[in-house]
């Protein structure tokens, strides 16, 4: 099963809790981003780039699980850079399951074998692996021969131990449909990964590769493509079938950028998972602060082409609940992939992009070098009083 029962009745309930509050605006998954720095250089990464003393930065185990708290999300995934670099990750992830949020550890699966005895099956824990494809595809994905081989083997191994696992894949378009049913067969029939999270590849301003990305009427036929040859192959997403739908371009959303809220080294990350624009000390300020009618398509240059689940999964997740019916009509029916698709939102007001990112982490490094400049000074001047 791609999401486990008790899951889906915990999310379901926190939900329905929040309407019958009249909550409009509240997170559904909180990305905890404890680090960038990876073992991995992605071609279409954002976040390998940056100045070593960004990459050799960690929130602490506390700061994590701080976050848990404040955000309150019933869901939390762990992204990177590779978590499994962090020297306290055990400790974060057995905090969160000790909270009963549902984890979702992120990683290319590299350290994940020698790593296994440090954790104990849990329907609270997925290890959400990363593979873009079979292994030519994967391999030149991540600028590495060798990679699929090895996380292959992982995978396997976790299952073996009993371990909960999940394809995280990023479709960009040098995958044709083809490739990306057979790969979708490979997940389900030979790994027998419980889910697989798929997504178009989001165009990161940082990106050191931007030929590859999709823009959204690309990425909606190459969906119609992928589910027009699942045959009788039952392909297990860890996704909303309303999502899967939207993809295929039988669904008009709007994205949800306050569903799956990102806290990493420099704080909450305005406005979303995708776009780095700004910071608020806490998940409160996030949400009170940000103007979130500004981003999104036809609102916002940059996010003319974005259709990734961290930003239209919730939008989905509350469709699914406010329209069942609807949704289990698409479940029995399957994806539609032949009738016109619905209209696009318009970009003809979009504002255009700014680009602030530099400036903004220059800046915020600044002020991290001068906290640990001042802190040390205090240090300094405690241990020469206290010598005194």
């Amino acid at each position: 099963m791609a999401i486990p029962l008790i899951q889906k009745i915990r999310v379901g309930a926190y939900i329905m809790g929040r309407k019958l509050r009249g909550v409009e605006k509240y997170p559904l998954v909180l990305m905890l981003e404890p680090l960038f720095r990876c073992n991995l250089a992605c071609s279409g990464c954002g976040k390998i780039d940056y100045e070593d003393d960004i990459l050799n930065q960690r929130l602490s185990a506390r700061e994590c699980l701080d976050a848990v708290d404040e955000c309150g999300a019933p869901i939390v995934s762990i992204p990177g850079g590779e978590p499994l670099i962090h020297k306290d990750i055990v400790e974060i992830v057995d905090g969160i399951i000790e909270r009963k949020k549902f984890v979702y550890l992120c990683s290319n699966a590299l350290l994940l074998e020698k790593n296994l005895d440090k954790f104990t099956p849990s329907p609270y824990l997925t290890f959400s692996i990363h593979l873009d494809g079979l292994e030519d595809h994967h391999d030149r994905a991540v600028s590495q021969k060798g990679v699929f081989k090895r996380a292959v083997s992982a995978i396997r191994e976790a299952k073996a131990r009993g371990f909960r696992v999940n394809i995280n894949c990023t479709l960009f378009d040098q995958m044709d449909a083809d490739e990306a049913a057979e790969f979708f067969n490979f997940a389900t029939n030979d790994l027998k990964v419980e889910g697989i999270t798929v997504s178009p590849g989001y165009a990161y301003e940082r990106a050191p590769n931007q030929e590859h990305f999709l823009n959204r009427t690309k990425t909606k036929q190459l969906f119609r493509d992928i589910f027009q040859r699942q045959g009788s192959n039952k392909w297990e997403f860890s996704q909303s079938v309303l999502f899967m739908d939207f993809l295929a371009g039988n669904q008009q959303y709007q994205c949800m950028p306050w569903g799956n809220p990102t806290r990493n080294i420099f704080g909450w990350q305005r406005p979303c998972y995708l776009l780095s624009e700004g910071y608020a000390d806490s998940f409160q300020s996030l949400m009170d602060d940000t103007r979130w009618d500004d981003y999104g398509t036809g609102k916002y240059e940059k996010c003319a082409n974005c259709m990734v689940h961290c930003g239209y999964e919730p939008t989905a997740v509350n469709d699914v609940v406010a329209n069942p019916l609807k949704a289990l009509k698409v479940f029995l029916k399957g994806i539609e992939t032949e009738k016109p698709m619905v209209p696009e939102i318009s970009l003809d007001n979009q504002r255009p992009a700014e680009f602030v990112f530099e400036g903004l982490v220059k800046t915020l490094s600044q002020q991290k070098a001068e906290e640990e400049a001042s802190g040390k000074s205090e240090q300094g001047a405690e241990s020469s009083s206290n010598a005194a």
